[in-house]
């Protein structure tokens, strides 16, 4: 049996793992490079393998970066089983759709310009058609179900408590009449986070590939985080100006709507709140939240139990939800104090580079990113201290309060990461650490090999690994 790491190898973007056997050859995830223009041309080159000789995906949830090369990858002629959860394929069906349209308009807009210097016309990487024909491959599964992909491979889903319907894989190959157990972490969450559910521990693998987004770094802890949104908001507000928070569209604008609604249920403290208006500014993110309500099921057990209690916990006084082109517009003509969350969480697309535009230059605003900002995006410029960014070719001088609040990230931490490891009672014979920039995926396999003395390989882009 043979992996090939064919994205998230020293980088966190475009998930994607090619495994095959002396009989099949499937993939684990199939996600979209995301970063600068060097990185994301990676999307248009042909796959490695010939889609057509596929024979399932195994989709460990529904975030762009591990789902959203999948209707290219139909496009060119995959037509076996996409293996996910429930609420992936929820999420999916709107996400990738959304990526299609933005294809879509990225294409429309660069063939604008090289119609006018007489340059061929370029295709979108996949249409929002594209997209909706990749769903009726998807195969939902149940959490903790050991699920017969064939006679000689098994599959079953644990909770990784990343994103509603997020997975840690476990897989059984039998390959020469010998039994191997491979297990992919997905991307992990943290313990005791809002509306999910904390990570299951697997207690045996033979082989392991593991996260390491923040394989090197450490949250602050829960309380931490929300006072530190809240002072934020309190103090730009004050001074007169507007709250910017970069989100993404799926998870973490959900979670923010979720300590909002707690902040406001404590009335003492909520007072100061009650004039300053919250703008959900994704049609994304509206129907994503729509999704989270549907499968509350999924929730963790504080979610609900304010559901019981009869409050609705993604919804509170002041949030407003902006789906049409003009109502965006609109709030950046308000004069008034406001907190405007928007995707992309990377800055790299969508509504969030207007509100940036009318807003970095100000000296009372303030940007809050709340997630991972991968390198060559706008929003890790802004965040490592950029004084001028290119928004739409008009540069912009950065006048604009940065902060950076990470507790409120999707991924465990380091700590998070080696605890999670701890509780393999058959040790793995290779852990491969992928989904990382190369400081912390090699910091964080330093760990593996000085904790528990396994055999850490940071794989390369391209790079087959042999198990033996």
């Amino acid at each position: 049996m043979k992996i090939k790491f064919l994205g998230a190898a020293n980088t966190v973007t475009g998930s994607n793992y090619l495994i095959t056997t002396n009989k099949y050859k499937f993939l684990i995830d199939c996600g979209l490079f995301q970063g600068n223009d060097k990185i994301e041309k990676l999307n248009y080159e042909d796959f490695k393998f010939d889609p057509w000789e596929i024979d399932f995906l195994i989709l460990s949830h529904s975030h762009i970066d591990h789902s959203g090369r999948i209707p290219k990858l139909v496009k060119e002629g995959f037509k076996n089983r996409i293996f996910c959860t429930r609420p992936t394929l929820d999420l999916c069906e709107i996400m990738l759709k959304d990526s299609g349209k933005i294809h879509e308009a990225e294409a429309e807009w660069e063939n604008r310009k090289r119609t006018r210097v007489g340059l061929e016309m370029i295709q979108p990487l996949y249409t929002a058609e594209d997209a909706e024909i990749s769903m009726q491959y998807f195969n939902p599964v149940p959490y903790g179900e050991i699920v017969t992909i064939n006679k000689d491979i098994k599959l079953r889903f644990r909770d990784a408590g990343h994103l509603l319907g997020s997975a840690i894989v476990e897989l059984w190959i039998r390959e020469d009449d010998e039994e191997k157990k491979l297990v992919f972490s997905g991307d992990l969450g943290v313990k005791d986070r809002p509306l999910l559910r904390n990570p299951d521990y697997i207690e045996e693998a033979d082989y392991l590939i593991i996260e390491s987004t923040y394989g090197n770094r450490l949250h602050e802890n829960a309380k931490e985080r929300i006072t530190r949104l809240v002072d934020i908001i309190l103090e730009t507000t004050k001074r007169g100006g507007n709250v910017i928070i970069p989100s993404f569209a799926v998870g973490r604008t959900q979670e923010i709507i979720y300590e909002l609604n707690k902040y406001y249920d404590d009335k003492e403290k909520s007072k100061e709140f009650l004039n300053i208006p919250v703008y959900i500014d994704s049609p994304l993110a509206i129907s994503a939240t729509d999704i989270f309500k549907k499968n509350s099921d999924f929730f963790d057990t504080e979610a609900k139990d304010f559901i019981l209690s009869g409050d609705d916990p993604l919804d509170f006084p002041n949030l407003q939800l902006t789906r049409s082109v003009i109502e965006s517009k609109k709030i950046n003509t308000s004069s008034e104090p406001k907190i405007i969350i928007s995707a992309s969480g990377m800055c790299d697309a969508g509504r969030i580079k207007h509100h940036l535009k009318h807003n970095l230059w100000k000296q009372s605003t303030s940007v809050i990113f709340i997630g991972y900002q991968a390198q060559g995006t706008l929003g890790r410029e802004i965040q490592e201290g950029a004084k001028m960014v290119k928004i739409f070719n008009e540069d912009i001088i950065v006048n604009a309060q940065i902060h950076s609040i990470e507790g409120f990230s999707g991924h465990a931490d380091m700590n998070d990461l080696i605890n999670w490891l701890s509780h393999f009672k058959a040790k793995p014979k290779k852990a491969f650490v992928v989904h990382g920039e190369k400081e912390s995926t090699e910091h964080f396999s330093n760990l593996i090999i000085e904790r528990f003395g396994l055999e850490a390989i940071v794989p390369r882009l391209d790079e087959v690994h042999e198990l033996v």
